[in-house]
């Protein structure tokens, strides 16, 4: 199965993204045997830097990184995939300022849950980023579910449990990219957010 090529967007009209830079993961995969997702921010600006274009890709540097920050023995993103850790974003385009609308979370969020439901056996989620806890939220209140993670900063979500159809929910800090190797304290504690989800599925 490709997730690709069951989400797509039907439209890729969102105004503060760049439709040219839009990437859902075109890997196959057993969809049974993922157990964990990660869900960081949005696509790449280059195509090239995405998680599952190679191991020299920045998506895929950093966030090895960070999951041997996180005490996980690995050397390549096709690795974690075989132990069941899926890796996507909640934004299918990469973004052309700081920020993401609102409205343009909202909107890729429906492509989110398309996503979502391809995994059955999902037990955690990590929620890398602001943009990530947004989208989760944004799908759970289209369903008319409350907030899965509550208002408030990362620093004070983290540590409580969180859980959304069933599934742990784990907010964090956003791994990929540049800002991962300059903000070390949040990469420690992106390394015991790693930790934690991945003891709750062992």
């Amino acid at each position: 199965m490709r997730p690709s090529d069951r989400v797509v967007c039907p439209c890729l009209a969102c105004v503060d993204v760049d439709p040219g830079a839009h990437s859902v993961p075109a890997i196959d995969i057993a969809a049974s045997r993922v157990s964990v997702v990660v869900l960081s921010e949005a696509a790449a600006p280059r195509a090239e830097d995405n998680y599952y274009a190679g191991d020299d890709a920045l998506f895929a540097q950093t966030t090895l990184q960070a999951f041997r920050d996180a005490g996980v023995d690995v050397a390549s993103v096709a690795e974690l995939l075989r132990r069941g850790i899926y890796f996507t974003t909640a934004v299918k385009c990469a973004k052309t300022a700081y920020g993401i609308q609102t409205a343009t979370v909202r909107a890729c969020s429906e492509l989110l849950e398309r996503e979502l439901a391809l995994f059955p056996n999902v037990r955690a989620i990590l929620l890398m980023g602001d943009v990530a806890i947004k989208a989760l939220c944004a799908l759970a209140r289209r369903a008319g579910e409350p907030r899965p993670i509550p208002a408030g900063s990362t620093y004070r979500l983290r540590g409580p449990e969180y859980t959304w159809r069933g599934v742990r929910v784990f907010p964090s800090y956003l791994q990929a990219g540049p800002s991962f190797f300059i903000e070390k304290s949040k990469r420690r504690m992106i390394a015991e957010d790693i930790a934690a989800a991945i003891a709750c599925v062992a």
